[in-house]
């Protein structure tokens, strides 16, 4: 197996992208090979702090003048369906930032595009690779708590995330397919495919476009239940942003993940706690450590993937079982009453 650093090409240099170039920057397998931002002087500022080889104002030039092993783009949604076409034209492997796109429709199209192309494409879901919801997930197979029967996924915050993301203010749909996607990534992650979905939204804060608030209840194929909640209105004090809290429940016993990644756990009659905390990098900046170590935990995934010649679990047919869930949800909402979501298809009939 070839062993050479890979080359990456990330395009899109903004707030969350920083996340994406401390990890690059980070690994000693991969080569940070150039940035790419529409703001030259962004791209020119990103390139210098991470010691990528070359910036670009123009993602066409820069696929063209570089030599890529693959692609990362992490720029708003709107964006994604033309630049992964861009790349995937030029046969180069692809990830991309969630949301992956603003409808269904173009989910489908970005991930057919793919698959058309032969390209290996992941969508960088990072939530389900925190390190407490990996410790989760390790518990619940373990048997620990046996067979799971129900769970709560909650992110609920009244942290300003508009200071720093001002746009989604303006987005028409906003909680669900901005952070929805991740507590529904994670129940789908923890708890297997779901079968029926029923959803409610409201939109608190004044002045913005989208619902802010979501609560969505999952019947599992296997017959658990589970509660999904999303929120960026919620007065909570303390609030815990940016860390989600998880509950899940089984025949011989539960589990609970609080804020301060406590990990209770309740097995066959026997309690103990576990520390879940993730590990603080150089490059860390508290609270956000977590995030960041998760960002990290996801390119690994997709480098050990690429040399391997194998699936990631966020791949483009993966994800687009969570985005039928997303735009499942949002068609709950809108007739107000549950849907049902055929195996192996979308909420909207789709064939994955």
């Amino acid at each position: 197996m070839d062993t050479a650093p890979l080359r990456v090409g990330l395009i899109g240099c903004g707030f969350f992208a920083e996340n994406h170039l401390a990890a690059w920057s980070s690994m000693d397998d991969v080569e940070l090979a150039a940035v790419c931002d529409l703001d030259l002087d962004k791209a020119r500022s990103a390139a210098e702090r991470h010691k990528a080889g070359a910036f670009y104002g123009d993602a066409a030039e820069m696929l063209a003048c570089e030599r890529l092993d693959f692609v990362d783009i992490a720029t708003t949604m709107e964006s994604h369906a033309g630049l992964v076409a861009l790349a995937a034209s030029r046969k180069l492997p692809t990830i991309v930032q969630k949301p992956l796109a603003p409808t269904f429709e173009d989910c489908l199209a970005i991930v057919e595009g793919t698959r058309a192309a032969g390209i290996p494409f992941m969508v960088h879901e990072n939530t389900r690779f925190l390190k407490p919801v990996r410790k989760v997930r390790e518990i619940i197979d373990s048997g620990a708590i046996g067979k799971p029967t129900w769970a709560r996924v909650s992110f609920r915050t009244g942290h300003d995330i508009y200071g720093k993301q001002p746009y989604l203010a303006k987005v028409e749909n906003f909680v669900i397919l901005d952070l929805g996607v991740h507590t529904l990534d994670v129940a789908r992650f923890l708890m297997g495919e779901a079968s029926r979905l029923y959803c409610q939204t409201q939109s608190i804060k004044p002045g913005i476009r989208g619902e802010d608030m979501a609560t969505m209840l999952l019947q599992h194929e296997s017959g658990a239940t589970s509660v999904v909640e999303a929120s960026y209105a919620s007065p909570i004090h303390p609030d815990p942003f940016p860390q989600l809290r998880v509950q899940v429940e089984g025949t011989a016993g539960s589990l609970r993940l609080d804020p301060g990644y406590q990990l209770s756990v309740f097995s066959n009659g026997v309690a103990s706690e576990v520390d879940a905390s993730p590990t603080i990098l150089p490059w860390s900046t508290p609270p956000w450590h977590g995030s960041q170590e998760s960002v990290l935990r996801v390119q690994e995934h997709w480098v050990r993937c690429f040399r391997e010649q194998r699936q990631p679990e966020t791949s483009g047919a993966d994800s687009l079982k969570t985005y039928g869930l997303v735009f499942g949800a949002y068609e709950s909402a809108r007739a107000g009453e549950a849907i049902d979501l055929i195996k192996g298809q979308t909420a909207r009939g789709m064939s994955l």
